[in-house]
């Protein structure tokens, strides 16, 4: 046995190589071995457990963001104001461009000249039938050709315009096909809230995204890639392209409109009502639009984003926010494993006692 309080200094050495008691000072092992180390044999009838590699992590889905949404770049040009531009913003479905034809090529055209005429009329009368060069009035009071004139050409200038005016109106209100995915846009004070019927009925909340400086803690304020000031929001409607969309508006508290001048739509969002429409979208990109009727104090602070993609993204999104996918077949139910054949049953039964023999 050691003299401890002689041998002090041997103790002590012996616990720095951590050769007494086993593991003095929990000394660690180093962590890689060297290159040309033998392998360690194992105990007979020991197994050695080997190291497991850590497995990857696994990406995130940026889709199953509270906000999340298919990655699209906004182009400036497209679905939104642009400084500088007249007339209406390019349009990217069937309605909207033509109506956007019937704008540019009718009315603009039959409204310039007529604004032209009446005013070159009113130029003619004043020159003409001024006092200085007519001092004598003239008594007439009945034209019957310029009378004649005046009530026809307004019918004919009418019935011209009307004719492709009924078409764009039948256009605007076709009921959807029934292939259509089913968009409902609800109206709040101040903001909305989207509900997807055809695809589980799930709901996204749609705000308007602050600027720096005036969020909360916790917001997200909004960057050049959200969208445009007071019109990027922080939850995305996601509608695919090619695909008709049947548009239900609808209201919990007072008249709202939704309203996004690249589809041609604007359609009342009314307590207690249902309005419809469809449109279909046929280019992918960003869209904007707001609430279009005066709904109350923050009435301008309720904006509207659409991304529109392809069908498999949409369906990637809907499936990620919880939703199902229309037209999708359903998944087969797992059927029961069949039971393993069993072996027979040993018998249990005792054999019957052989008959005892006999002596003859």
């Amino acid at each position: 046995m050691l003299n401890f309080g002689r041998n002090k200094g041997l103790i002590a050495a012996l616990a720095a190589t951590g050769l007494m008691f086993g593991s003095v000072g929990h000394a660690q092992a180093p962590t890689t071995a060297p290159a040309n180390a033998p392998a360690t044999q194992a105990p007979a009838g020991v197994t050695v457990a080997q190291p497991q590699a850590a497995a990857p992590a696994a990406a995130t889905d940026p889709l199953l963001a509270v906000d999340g949404g298919p990655a699209v770049s906004i182009d400036p040009k497209l679905g939104q104001p642009v400084d500088g531009r007249i007339g209406v913003q390019d349009q990217v479905t069937p309605t909207g461009k033509r109506a956007a034809w019937m704008h540019d090529s009718i009315l603009f055209p039959v409204i310039t000249i007529i604004s032209i005429f009446v005013l070159a009329l009113l130029v003619w009368v004043v020159i003409r039938y001024r006092r200085a060069a007519n001092p004598i009035a003239s008594k007439t009071s009945h034209n019957t050709m310029i009378e004649v004139i005046w009530t026809l050409a307004p019918v004919v200038i009418l019935v011209g315009i009307a004719v492709p005016s009924i078409g764009l109106l039948q256009a605007q209100f076709k009921p959807a096909p029934s292939n259509a995915i089913t968009l409902k846009a609800i109206g709040n004070q101040w903001y909305w809230s989207y509900q997807y019927p055809d695809n589980g009925g799930f709901e996204i909340t749609s705000n308007l995204l602050k600027e720096k400086g005036e969020t909360a803690a916790g917001e997200r304020a909004r960057t050049d890639a959200d969208g445009p000031p007071l019109l990027a929001t922080d939850n995305r409607v996601v509608l695919p392209v090619g695909v008709p969309v049947r548009l239900l508006t609808t209201s919990v508290d007072v008249i709202h409109a939704w309203a996004m001048p690249a589809f041609w739509i604007k359609l009342d969002a009314i307590p207690g009502r249902i309005n419809e429409t469809s449109f279909t979208i046929q280019k992918p990109g960003v869209y904007f639009g707001q609430c279009s009727e005066l709904c109350g104090a923050r009435h301008g602070y309720m904006p509207i984003t659409v991304v529109a993609v392809d069908k498999a993204t949409f369906d990637k999104w809907v499936v990620a926010k919880g939703g199902t996918v229309k037209g999708a077949a359903p998944a087969a139910a797992p059927t029961a494993a069949e039971p393993a054949a069993t072996a027979p049953a040993a018998n249990t039964t005792a054999p019957a006692p052989a008959a005892a023999a006999t002596d003859k």
